[in-house]
């Protein structure tokens, strides 16, 4: 085998995927894992290329070309550090980043012979790297006796623990969850991550002796000035959960629910917990005609959880095309072989029923001029209004943020024109030591982008920490 520039001779390959039929009946992941020699025949299928644009439109700039060429000459090991060397998670990013759109969506190789499957071989390299003990907690190889806080057990903050442990620092995460991931727990569904794989990486942290405080509340269990008493700095990584509203008539029936609402009762079913909502029918989607609308990703897992879920009929309401829409290409094309029927260019106009939700009025719309954003507004077409039946409507809609320094009673941290935490280039907030990471910071995004921003800002945490303190506890002789 030819170890590299194979893409000339060699089609693309995915690992084996569950019939449609099959995946829509559970929530189990619905890819396989790559055998040995099928991993290593894609990862040299890379051009080597010059300019790796994949590693260009990677969030965390991962160096793609060089772990897919370890991997095709079978160095798994090194491929794996190479890997982890900017990917605190790559176990998860491999499962569930719109590689569509990221990487793989900017291979110089795409156009004419289909991309690298750089996700499917991203989760190869790191199960096997679990699977040969080659993943251990993050150690220091001395502690620093300064001490961290991390509001959010989030990927923001999940990545920046590691990384500040790494260093030697006492680390602390409070949560107002039960449970460690945030929405990669119970947000995202489980045939995109199945959860021991989250409950892996909080195993590890643990071993690394990151301490985790869960059912606790900034601003009830403790205030953010009584946690910056008790460490050297202080990070905030809650993400953004406040569901945006659509302004239609009648959005209070009963039956109609922001996204967020519906998948964590989902996702608490899934990981054993009693859902009283969910036993009572009202958020199952069982025998429902079910409409979701947006055409996000989040809308995607709402659209593929009712299917699961043994809903009548599924659809999609997106008020631009399919060429324009926010979400992975991938997961449309998962869903649509689910059985989902998308209705593009349409909008809702009005909610109809007798205190509950029964019907839809919705209306065609049309792509007019570029907005300020360059994406194309969505205009109504006149005379073009029709009904859909819906016994249950999901809000998939977006975020934003909560007013944090409302909630934590933290008048001083100063907010951007957008709600979200405002933030240096170093990513402290008004508060000095006190710094911001994620979607709290950038708004409604990737887990990829999490990461990234928990790792940058636990090097500026690092750097404001030992120039403001640890200068002071050792000082020059």
């Amino acid at each position: 085998m030819n170890k590299l520039l194979s893409f000339v001779s060699t089609p693309q390959a995915f690992p084996d995927i569950k019939a449609a039929e099959l995946r829509r009946q559970d929530f189990k992941e619905i890819y396989g894992d790559f055998d040995p020699r099928t991993a290593a025949i894609q990862a040299s299928r890379c051009s080597q290329c010059g300019v790796p644009f994949c590693q260009i439109h990677c969030p965390l700039g991962n160096n793609i070309p060089d772990w897919l060429k370890l991997t095709a000459e079978g160095r798994l090991e090194e491929a794996y550090w190479m890997s982890s060397a900017t990917n605190t998670f790559p176990e998860i990013c491999g499962r569930i980043c719109p590689q569509d759109r990221l990487c793989e969506g900017n291979c110089v190789i795409e156009k004419d012979f289909e991309s690298v499957t750089i996700g499917s071989v991203e989760k190869y390299i790191t199960e096997t790297a679990f699977q040969m003990g080659w993943v251990k907690p993050p150690r220091p190889a001395s502690e620093n006796g300064l001490s961290v806080g991390i509001v959010g057990a989030g990927p923001a903050g999940l990545a920046a623990a590691d990384m500040l442990r790494r260093k030697g620092y006492e680390v602390h995460i409070y949560d107002r969850y039960d449970r460690v991931g945030g929405l990669l727990i119970y947000g995202i569904p489980n045939f995109k991550l199945e959860k021991h794989v989250v409950e892996r990486r909080r195993a590890l942290l643990e071993d690394a002796g990151i301490v985790f405080h869960l059912n606790f509340q900034v601003g009830k269990d403790a205030s953010l000035e009584e946690l910056r008493a008790r460490h050297t700095s202080l990070l905030i990584a809650t993400g953004v959960y406040k569901a945006r509203e659509i302004d239609i008539p009648d959005t209070s029936l009963a039956g109609i629910f922001p996204a967020l609402d519906y998948l964590i009762a989902s996702n608490r079913v899934c990981l054993g917990d009693k859902v009283k909502e969910y036993d009572r029918g009202t958020l199952n989607a069982h025998g429902k005609h079910v409409v979701v609308i947006g055409g996000g990703d989040t809308a995607m897992d709402c659209v593929r959880t009712a299917v699961r879920q043994g809903a009548a009929h599924v659809t999609c309401l997106y008020r631009r095309d399919r060429a324009n829409m926010p979400g992975s290409a991938r997961e449309v094309k998962n869903a649509e072989a689910e059985g989902v029927e998308f209705l593009w260019l349409s909008a809702p106009k009005a909610f109809v029923g007798n205190r509950k939700v029964e019907k839809m009025l919705a209306v065609k719309m049309r792509l007019g001029t570029p907005d300020a954003s360059g994406r194309q507004t969505a205009i109504p077409v006149e005379n073009s209004q029709f009904t859909l039946r819906a016994d249950m409507v999901i809000k998939a809609l977006g975020f934003d943020a909560e007013d944090i320094p409302a909630a934590f009673g933290a008048p001083a941290l100063k907010l951007s024109k957008w709600g979200t935490l405002a933030v240096d280039k170093n990513q402290m907030t008004t508060l000095p030591g006190v710094f911001a990471a994620g979607d709290i910071v950038r708004g409604a995004s990737l887990v990829v982008w999490a990461i990234r921003d928990g790792r940058d800002a636990a090097a500026g945490m690092d750097a404001w920490m030992k120039s403001n303190h640890l200068r002071l506890r050792h000082p020059a002789a």
